[in-house]
């Protein structure tokens, strides 16, 4: 039973506990940066007064326990005994934690304390995260098949397939070097695909500015609707240039943490899709602020989920609902540990249908957690 509280009600934080999880993937990730077989997240447990519990997901892929202990002493020290339905106020505080620029590994774990926060409140006001956005009166929100992963022709085909018969009309894929084969199997897939399917390629800034051109090239040749982190998110100006010589619409935004980072190739429209990732952008609080700043200058917003767990890919369903730009929401169609032992809530892959994925209508998040399953995940 999902506890709730008076409207209002005075509650306070008793505690903050960061669950630092690892998993071994059922199938390994590859991309351009290589392959991956195991990946971390830190669940974030925040716990009341009135008994209501709020829970986060952090994406911490690598080196969990640090995650851990930064939110267990450094910010669990400045909310105990606040109330949790005071968000903006928590945000600023925990963001004061760190007197440099915003990024790394704190404002990871900010955000799922955030997320954490914004679950409570939709306890305490017995109210969807969604509506609590403003709503755009959605019950279902498009999505993407992730990933077709990089390898050689027929193993690449036959991940396509896969995402074919899955029912998805939206399928990214995994581009690498070198520069030749990732122009070659754009055009293998997309003749594989046939002309009804929408495809887009993610190259995790594999490329120098000169072979992203080159790629973009094939690109618009077939039709593909997005090219995501084709060089370094710190070369904006690498990106303003490859605007103004690729066809195809430019898309990033997982690898900034903050509103200011994402500014400059939004407000000059570098980008067409700005993607987030509510993990590490700052949790809802701050993602919100990109996503409206994006749809301020007509530039969609894309929520990316990556390698993360049911946690993070609820709280994008939430935001991909409310938001007034939104593309389409990343959807990981792996069997993965974090989204199918957590909650008792198929992950997306399995609740989507025709790329389109249903909205939680429960109070808060939506979702509740399995903590046996969490333990049997934890690290040790």
């Amino acid at each position: 039973m999902t506890e709730t509280a008076p409207p209002g009600a005075d509650i306070r934080i008793t505690d903050i506990i960061a669950h630092p999880l690892t998993q071994t993937l059922p199938q390994p990730t590859v991309t351009s940066w290589g392959k991956y077989s195991e990946v971390s997240i830190v669940l974030v447990e925040v716990r009341t007064d009135a008994g209501i519990t709020g829970v986060g997901e952090a994406l911490a892929r690598f080196s969990p326990r640090a995650y851990a202990d930064v939110i267990e002493t450094s910010l669990k020290p400045r909310l105990v005994g606040q109330n949790p339905t005071d968000i903006t106020a928590h945000w600023r505080t925990m963001r004061r934690a760190l007197s440099g620029r915003a990024g790394g590994m704190l404002f990871e774990a900010i955000s799922g304390v955030d997320i954490a926060l914004w679950d409570i409140l939709g306890k305490v006001a017995n109210l969807p995260i969604y509506r609590l956005l403003g709503g755009m009166g959605r019950t279902e929100v498009p999505c993407y098949a992730a990933s077709v992963n990089w390898g050689d022709d027929a193993f690449m085909e036959r991940e396509l397939d896969r995402y074919l018969e899955k029912g998805f009309p939206r399928i990214k894929i995994k581009i690498a070097n070198p520069v030749k084969d990732a122009c070659r199997r754009i055009e293998l897939l997309r003749k594989r695909a046939g002309d009804d399917i929408d495809l887009c390629v993610d190259a995790n800034w594999a490329y120098s500015l000169e072979e992203a051109v080159e790629v973009g090239r094939a690109l618009s040749a077939n039709r593909y609707f997005w090219f995501e982190e084709p060089v370094r998110p710190e070369d904006e100006a690498g990106y303003e240039e490859l605007h103004r010589r690729c066809d195809t619409p430019l898309a990033a935004g997982e690898s900034n943490y903050t509103l200011d980072q994402a500014m400059r190739l939004v407000s000059n429209r570098t980008l067409s899709y700005l993607q987030p990732d509510v993990a590490r952008s700052g949790g809802i609080t701050e993602t919100r602020r990109m996503a409206e700043f994006a749809a301020a200058h007509d530039v969609q917003y894309a929520p990316h989920i990556g390698m993360s767990g049911i946690v993070c890919e609820t709280a994008s369903v939430h935001l991909a609902a409310a938001m007034p730009n939104v593309k389409a929401m990343e959807c990981e169609t792996d069997e993965s540990p974090f989204k199918t032992w957590i909650t008792g809530s198929p992950p997306g892959a399995d609740r989507q249908k025709n790329g389109m994925l249903p909205v939680p209508t429960g109070p808060g998040l939506g979702i509740e957690v399995d903590w046996d399953a969490v333990a049997r995940l934890r690290v040790q």
